[in-house]
């Protein structure tokens, strides 16, 4: 496909438009059903709508390699598991300061796992995102948790799912990569949902029993939110897989960054939540990290 960097960025940044919008929603659902029950519906909304757009011809669900797709797939859904479910309990910059530590454990990867050589400049980008990381996650005045640390490892599971992408998913098409992360996290949150049943634990009320609610009725206002959550979820990835179909990789990756400026302004538009001087430090050093890493790979 030719070059096409206008487009790129125009797709990519109506992407993290999107995302950054229906994200902000997490919290609200939080209230309302449990993490797996989220999962759930959003799988069983989401994945008609992928089998409606195959039999229109616009994409295929027949994997290439089966196993590559679900290896993949599996550690997407894991990284997604530790963003949203960090969603409920912190604000939207912290948690996606965490995820969107992504290209930095990739260059981690690509030298300890792949042998890659590096230069002194993406060495020093590294470090300086793990500093950027160290300020926006904490501590803070009310101390440091294990809940500060959750976004980190969805940003360490989606990077693994990103080199598996460049590894052995590379030939696969879009709409097999959309169900097959829609899938997983469907049949993680029904395995959760079971299990919980049978073990019973006492859920806290509110966003804070997000991680140990079972099934219940969701209230209107959640059915709607899952379906907003639902298509909102196809348009964003599928402009996100578009930007990156339309121009290198090392530039289009530099416009995911515009999630920081989406993310925390529709926060605030939307709920009134704010951002600390010390987040909004941590989140530019993180994102000008992750763009020089990604600016020096195409080298």
């Amino acid at each position: 496909m030719t070059h096409q960097p206008k487009q790129a960025a125009g797709f990519m940044v109506i992407s993290m438009l999107v995302i950054g919008l229906i994200d902000n929603y997490i919290a609200v659902i939080a209230r309302d059903v449990s993490l797996w029950q989220f999962q759930f519906m959003r799988t069983c909304m989401g994945l008609p709508l992928l089998m409606l757009v195959a039999y229109f011809g616009f994409g295929t669900l027949r994997p290439i390699r089966l196993w590559a797709v679900l290896l993949r797939n599996g550690f997407v859904a894991l990284g997604m598991v530790f963003y949203f479910g960090s969603l409920a309990f912190m604000p939207i910059a912290q948690a996606l300061a965490g995820l969107f530590t992504a290209p930095i454990f990739v260059l981690l990867i690509s030298i300890f796992v792949f042998g890659e050589k590096v230069g002194a400049l993406r060495i020093f980008a590294v470090l300086f995102g793990f500093v950027g990381i160290i300020v926006v996650l904490g501590p803070s005045e009310t101390g440091l948790s294990w809940l500060n640390f959750v976004p980190l490892f969805g940003g360490l599971f989606y990077a693994m799912g990103s080199v598996a992408t460049r590894k052995i998913c590379v030939d696969e098409s879009t709409i097999v990569m959309l169900a097959g992360i829609f899938g997983i996290q469907g049949v993680f949150g029904l395995f959760m949902l079971c299990m919980l049943a049978i073990i019973a634990p006492e859920a806290p009320a509110g966003s804070d029993g997000f991680l140990l609610r079972g099934f219940v009725w969701p209230e209107a206002l959640t059915w709607w939110l899952v379906v907003v959550q639902a298509v909102g979820s196809l348009i964003g990835v599928g402009f996100l897989i578009r930007a990156y179909q339309s121009a290198e990789p090392s530039f289009v990756a530099v416009f995911e960054y515009s999630i920081f400026i989406f993310g925390p302004l529709f926060a605030y538009l939307l709920f009134g939540q704010t951002i600390t001087l010390n987040q909004l430090v941590g989140v530019v050093m993180i994102a000008a990290a992750g763009s020089l890493i990604a600016l020096r790979s195409q080298n």
